[in-house]
């Protein structure tokens, strides 16, 4: 009696494309389908891009608009932004996984139909299975964070800390009734710092502290090495 395996394996090889249009076709309809997957990270991308300057936006408006405002609703935009970083480096990391794909695709299929380039002999269809097999994740968490920090994030951070600088040193924007001129003394600054029991002076180390690190991520240039773990697709 044959082994079921065996006897279904004529009818699973004839599913295999064996054409040169049946693998033309299957080509295109890959292509297309890794481009939807790519544009749909990338409009999750974007979407928290846009949360992310939704935030800044209010939240400026809030504080810089009303003197009974405190300094504290910066802090707290800082916060959201630093959340909404963090979940777009997760959403980049997918993202470059078939972004990766698509590329290798263009650049070892379409481009040489275009301009044929001499030599270049690179297995990209075994590239791609392995990528099929077995998807990685191709950047680090840290590595994805420091590039949507170095190319967006670190506008909006740079714009939040000037308006809480301003905030705290403006008599003008804190209470009604204030006198209207700038704080003479970095202690005035301190005061105006602080946030319920909470020190201004550990307020202000906290946030020197914040934006130096992301200083130091936003201009460190990474390796891309992976950190493990498979792609859930």
């Amino acid at each position: 009696m044959p082994d079921l395996a065996t006897a279904d394996l004529p009818q699973r090889v004839a599913l295999m494309p064996s054409t040169s249009t049946e693998i033309v076709n299957t080509m295109a309809h890959y292509h297309r389908a890794e481009m939807a997957r790519m544009a749909g990270w990338r409009d999750r991308i974007d979407r928290t891009s846009n949360w992310a300057i939704t935030v800044v936006a209010a939240m400026l408006s809030v504080s810089l608009s009303t003197p009974n405002a405190h300094h504290g609703v910066l802090l707290f935009a800082m916060l959201l932004v630093f959340l909404l970083l963090w979940i777009e480096a997760r959403r980049y990391r997918f993202f470059d996984v078939y972004r990766s794909r698509v590329r290798t695709f263009e650049r070892y299929y379409f481009a040489p139909i275009f301009a044929p380039v001499a030599g270049d002999n690179v297995d990209w269809r075994q590239m791609l299975g392995e990528s099929l097999r077995e998807p990685q994740f191709r950047i680090s968490y840290i590595d994805a964070f420091s590039r949507r920090l170095r190319r967006n994030y670190i506008w909006m951070f740079l714009i939040l800390l000037l308006a809480w600088v301003l905030k705290i040193s403006t008599p003008q924007l804190q209470d009604e009734g204030v006198s209207g001129h700038l704080v003479s003394s970095l202690w005035e600054v301190i005061g105006n710092a602080s946030l319920g029991p909470v020190p201004g002076w550990l307020i202000m180390v906290g946030v020197l502290g914040v934006y130096g690190w992301l200083l130091y991520i936003s201009f460190r240039r990474f390796d891309h090495a992976v950190e493990g773990g498979l792609v859930h697709v």
